[in-house]
C-alpha cells in the first residue's frame, strides 16, 4: 500500500465505509480486548513487530480495517487477495514479488488474505515455508471458526484473534465521525439526525459497522434536502435505508452451533424469554427449522424426562406439524413446544441412568441373561431350561413379584422429587414395601 492507494481509499467515488477506514490506532473503534492499553495487539504495534494474525469474527467488525492499520503502522507492503477468487498461481506471483521486494528496498510485505477458511488443505499448506522464511507476513481473516475451519500447522504459525460484534457506543462513535468528518465522510451535507432514526440505525446494525456506515450513506444520498439545504434524517429514512438487517448467522459454523446450545440451555434452564429469543434468531436467519425440531424432541427426553412425561410427546407432534404445515405457520407450534418444554419441570434421571448403565457395559464384564428370562417360545428351549422358574408379574398384587431381572444390577434410575417424577419415585418404593409380603400360593395355605 502507498500514498497512492491511501489517495484511492478515500476518494469520493468510493463506499463511506471504506474511506472512514481508521488511519491510525486512535481511530480504530472497537475491540478494546485486543487493542486497548497493554493488549496484545497494541503492544504488538507499539513495538512495531509484525507477526502472522488470523482475524476472526463477524462481518464490518474491523477485520480488514486492522490489516490495512498494521500495515501503515509498520511501514510495510499491503497486499489483499480474495481466497474465493484466489488460487496457488495467483499465491506464488505475491510471494515472488514480496522476496523481490524486500531485496530492493527492505519493506516487508503483508497479504491480507481474506476469507480464508475458503482455501483448501493443500493452499494452506503452500503458505507455511513463507510464513517460516519470512518472505511475507500473513492477516488472514474469517467469519468462521479457524479451529474448525483452518490446519493446525497454519495456526501454529498464527496468532488467532477474535473480533467481537460492536457495541453500541462503538456503532455511535463511528456514526459521528462519519458526520463530521468533511473530506472523507458526509461532513459537507446538513444532516439532521433525529434520536429516532439514530437509535434505529445503531440496533438494526446489529454490531456491524459496515452496515451501519452503508446505511447511513444510502439515506442521506437518497433524501432531498429541504429549502434551507438541510437533510431531515428520521426514523422513516433510517428504516428505508437499513431494510431487513442482516443477522450473522452460519447454518454450518460458529453462529449456527452457539445459537442452538444457547437455545437448548435456556430451555434446560427454565428461561421461555431466553429460548424464545434463540428460536426467532434461528428462524429470521434461517435455520432449518427441522433441525430446531430435532433438538426440542431430544431436549424433551434428556432434560424434561418423566419429570413431565407430556413432553416427548409434545415436542414430537410440533415436529409432526411442523412438517404438515410447513413454514411460516410450522413456527407456531415450535414456539408452543420451546414454551412448555421451557416451563416444565426438569429431570435428566432416565438420561443419566442410561449413561451409567452404558459405562457398566462398557467396563464390566458382560452379563449373561438369567436362565429363566431367556425365551422360551422356540423348540428347544424347555430342553435347554430357558424360562424356567420365570414368575409372571400379572399373577401378584399390584402386579409386581420381585425377582432376579439382571445379575447384581447397578442403581442406575434415580428419580427426582419433582412433576410426574414424584409419583414415579413413590410408586418403585410402595413396589420395595411390597417385596416381604407372601405370594398368592403361600396365602392359599394358610
Amino acid at each position: 500500500m502507498d500514498l497512492f492507494e491511501s489517495a484511492a481509499e478515500e476518494s469520493p467515488s468510493r463506499p463511506l465505509a471504506i474511506r472512514m477506514s481508521p488511519r491510525s490506532l486512535e481511530e480504530y473503534v472497537g475491540q478494546e480486548h485486543l487493542v486497548g492499553p497493554g493488549k496484545l495487539l497494541r503492544r504488538l504495534l507499539e513495538a512495531n513487530r509484525i507477526v502472522s494474525l488470523i482475524l476472526y469474527g463477524p462481518p464490518g467488525t474491523g477485520k480488514t480495517a486492522f490489516a490495512r492499520l498494521v500495515a501503515r503502522r509498520t511501514k510495510s507492503r499491503f497486499v489483499a487477495m480474495n481466497a474465493v477468487t484466489s488460487g496457488l498461481a495467483d499465491l506464488r506471483k505475491v510471494v515472488e514479488e514480496a522476496i523481490e521486494h524486500k531485496k530492493l528496498y527492505q519493506q516487508s510485505t503483508i497479504l491480507f488474505l481474506d476469507e480464508i477458511h475458503h482455501f483448501n488443505k493443500n493452499q494452506q499448506d503452500a503458505l507455511l515455508p513463507h510464513l517460516e522464511q519470512g518472505n511475507l507476513v500473513l492477516v488472514g481473516a474469517t467469519t468462521q471458526n479457524p479451529f474448525f475451519a483452518l490446519n493446525t500447522a497454519l495456526l501454529s504459525r498464527s496468532r488467532v484473534c477474535e473480533l467481537r460484534l460492536l457495541g453500541e457506543r462503538d456503532l455511535s462513535a463511528i456514526l459521528d465521525r462519519a458526520l463530521q468528518d468533511k473530506d472523507r465522510g458526509l461532513g459537507k451535507y446538513l444532516v439532521d439526525l433525529s434520536a429516532e432514526g439514530r437509535a434505529h440505525l445503531l440496533k438494526a446494525a446489529s454490531g456491524d459497522g459496515r452496515t451501519l456506515l452503508n446505511a447511513l450513506e444510502v439515506g442521506v444520498l437518497t433524501t432531498p434536502p429541504a429549502e434551507n439545504g438541510r437533510i431531515t434524517f428520521d426514523l422513516e429514512v433510517a428504516q428505508e435505508s437499513i431494510q431487513k438487517k442482516m443477522v450473522q448467522y452460519d447454518a454450518s459454523g460458529d453462529q449456527h452451533y452457539d445459537t442452538i446450545s444457547a437455545f437448548i440451555k435456556s430451555i434446560r434452564g427454565s428461561d421461555p424469554d431466553a429460548a424464545l429469543y434463540w428460536l426467532a434468531k434461528m428462524l429470521y436467519a434461517g435455520e432449518d427449522p427441522r433441525f430446531i425440531a430435532r433438538r426440542l424432541v431430544i431436549s424433551a427426553s434428556e432434560d424434561v424426562g418423566n419429570a413431565d412425561p407430556q413432553a416427548l410427546p409434545l415436542a414430537v407432534a410440533a415436529q409432526q406439524a411442523l412438517e404438515f404445515i410447513g413454514l411460516p405457520e410450522g413456527r407456531i407450534p415450535l414456539a408452543q413446544a420451546t414454551v412448555y418444554l421451557a416451563c416444565a419441570p426438569k429431570s435428566n434421571a432416565a438420561y443419566m441412568g442410561l449413561e451409567s448403565a452404558t459405562g457398566d457395559v462398557y467396563k464390566e464384564t458382560t452379563k449373561e441373561v438369567p436362565v429363566h428370562l431367556k425365551d422360551a417360545h422356540y423348540s428347544g428351549a424347555k430342553t435347554l431350561g430357558h424360562g424356567e422358574g420365570y414368575q409372571y408379574a400379572h399373577d401378584f398384587p399390584d402386579h409386581y413379584v420381585k425377582q432376579e431381572y439382571a445379575p447384581n444390577p447397578g442403581r442406575y434410575y434415580i428419580p427426582t422429587n419433582l412433576g410426574y417424577e414424584a409419583k414415579i419415585k413413590a410408586w418403585l418404593e410402595h413396589l420395595k414395601e411390597l417385596e416381604g409380603r407372601p405370594k398368592p400360593a403361600e396365602e392359599q395355605k394358610k
